[in-house]
């Protein structure tokens, strides 16, 4: 008896620990990757990415969000990755860049970086976020743009965007979300609100399944639907690299060539016209002789 409850005990011991191991590797490998499905304050949340300074290239009617800052490597390697998948699904891809505000004396935004987030917030151009995130960043200076810095107006901006990110990440956090950068916030075909701290790739394939985004892009293939093509490198688009057809040039004879008569048909372009024979000269009419003389043979 007491050897079957040693055999129990250690079965029982061993069943705990298979149990145990397998939790965790599901944890570890699959669940934590998982998105969390928002159950608290979805309402206050919509509110904050509507009234946010997103800026977007287009797109269909789902949309979904990408906050973070503009240094964040794991956020622009999600934009860069994903994007293109997410928006041959047709869905809008709105991204909101805020400035970072100082941490412990040390400021965690350059002035540039203050100037152009004000922008942005302010004028939502798109074509200024492409420009700013194809520059690196010590070699973006915001030339052109208004000063943030002793701009009462244009820091308020600023500072807004640090209280949306603030305020995003403790709503978030009501839900079991831990904040990281980027946050991806989007809603999927139940119409339940769903977010992602993305910083790791194996985050990614869960919001392609919930959107029906495609795993790969061919980079020759159309934009999704509402999307116009871009044109490349300042072409437009429809003559991407491709020269315009030049028009069909009727064939010009040589200068030597015959010419043909007056009057006559022209040839049709690109066949050289037959030489007519010249119309032989009208018959002119027989002279009659003239009469001859007769000798006078009358005798007197």
């Amino acid at each position: 008896m007491r050897r079957f409850f040693v055999w129990s005990a250690l079965a029982a011991l061993v069943g705990l620990l298979i149990a145990g191991g397998g939790y965790w590797a599901y944890w570890q490998f699959h669940a934590r990757f998982q998105p969390v499905t928002i159950t608290r304050h979805q309402g206050a949340i919509q509110t904050l990415l509507d009234g946010s300074g997103w800026v977007s290239g287009g797109g269909g009617g789902q949309q979904l969000w990408i906050v973070g800052y503009r240094d964040s490597a794991a956020m622009q390697r999600y934009e860069r990755e994903e994007g293109p998948k997410l928006r041959a699904a047709g869905v809008e891809v709105r991204v909101v860049v805020f400035a970072r505000p100082d941490r412990e004396g040390l400021e965690q935004s350059t002035a540039a970086e203050r100037s152009t987030v004000a922008e942005l917030w302010l004028t939502r151009d798109w074509s200024l976020y492409q420009r700013w995130t194809a520059t690196p960043t010590a070699s973006w200076t915001a030339a052109g743009l208004p000063q943030a810095d002793g701009n009462l107006a244009r820091m308020a901006v600023v500072e807004a965007g640090r209280s949306f990110s603030g305020d995003l990440s403790d709503l978030l956090s009501a839900s079991g979300l831990q904040t990281r950068w980027p946050l991806v916030i989007w809603r999927d075909r139940d119409g339940f609100l769903k977010a992602c701290a993305c910083t790791d790739t194996r985050s990614w394939a869960f919001i392609r399944d919930d959107l029906g985004a495609p795993d790969r892009v061919d980079p020759d293939a159309p934009p999704g639907p509402g999307l116009p093509p871009a044109p490349v490198d300042g072409v437009p688009p429809g003559g991407q690299g491709q020269p315009l057809p030049y028009p069909t040039l009727p064939t010009i004879p040589p200068a030597d060539a015959p010419t043909s008569q007056p009057g006559a048909t022209p040839a049709p372009s690109g066949q050289t016209p037959a030489t007519r024979p010249a119309p032989a000269a009208p018959p002119q009419p027989r002279k009659a002789p003239a009469p001859t003389k007769q000798e006078d043979t009358t005798f007197y």
